[in-house]
């Protein structure tokens, strides 16, 4: 048998919520491999911005930028559609697409400081369309298409809360009033490492193989307070750095993990170890 290589020159990718801070760095790490990357994002008025900025470094052939709502339908439909018209098929889906409440320093005035019994059940119900069954209907068109090409590759994004739950203390600043990491990330993540065994003993016959990574703690701008938490409570004593997440992202699309199907790949600095 042929070794299998790390390469994922010419595959074609598609990687939703793809401007955000995951998204948008492994979208990166994928051109620089030689692949071919559709960044997939809802934000209309950011598509001209970040084509801009990919067209300053990469090959305008080589990518393409589109607008996704992972919650309708025929939004995946357009999204897949232009996909196929640019690439001619679907390699990988990287199904990243999130809602999740951001304690770096531009998006902490946004979280919502309420306890789990009085947390609002209608941002609960906003987080599993997306988190959940975006995922799962945006899994339903690549898979649709996998299966008529006879081979595909998914790559689920978790989460360290998709395994446990938070620590608290984390986000415990000492300040008025008091936050905590919501309920509505962690329900509607938890259910990924058994959608992602789902699809991958589903399809395994398919030659579609379901991998999922599960980061945590990406540095993005945090303030003092946090990082001195986070430092205490993380086994490897920091964040990680953006560019730490990728390679496990370009492993699972290449050929060289083509016996794993299933599995969870923790890249957290050993927050789950203890």
């Amino acid at each position: 048998m042929a070794q299998n290589t790390l390469s994922v020159k010419d595959k074609v990718v598609l990687v939703t919520g793809a401007f955000g801070l995951i998204g948008k760095e492994v979208c990166r790490s994928y051109l620089q491999h030689q692949a071919k990357v559709v960044l997939a994002g809802h934000n209309p008025g950011q598509l001209a911005a970040i084509k801009a900025e990919f067209e300053a470094d990469f090959n305008p052939e080589h990518f393409l930028v589109c607008e996704l709502d992972v919650t309708n339908r025929e939004s995946i439909a357009c999204s897949m559609a232009a996909t196929l018209s640019k690439f001619g098929q679907l390699d990988v889906l990287v199904n990243n697409a999130a809602i999740d409440a951001k304690f770096d320093k531009a998006h902490k005035d946004k979280i919502i400081s309420s306890r789990f019994e009085d947390y609002p059940i209608e941002v609960v119900r906003q987080s599993v369309e997306v988190n959940l069954i975006g995922a799962v209907q945006v899994a339903q068109a690549a898979c649709r298409q996998m299966l008529k090409q006879g081979f595909g590759n998914i790559i689920n994004v978790a989460s360290s809360y998709s395994l446990i739950s938070p620590n608290q203390q984390l986000y415990d600043f000492g300040e008025e009033p008091v936050t905590f990491k919501p309920v509505d990330y962690v329900v509607s993540k938890s259910f990924m490492p058994n959608f992602t065994r789902y699809l991958a003993t589903f399809y395994a016959k398919d030659n579609i193989r379901c991998n999922a990574i599960a980061p945590h703690g990406i540095f993005n701008d945090h303030d003092e307070k946090f990082l001195e938490n986070f430092a205490k409570l993380s086994p490897i004593g920091r964040m990680c750095d953006k560019s730490e997440i990728c390679g496990p992202f370009v492993f699972l699309a290449s050929d060289a993990s083509s016996y794993m199907t299933g599995s969870v790949l923790v890249v957290d600095g050993g927050w789950t170890a203890w």
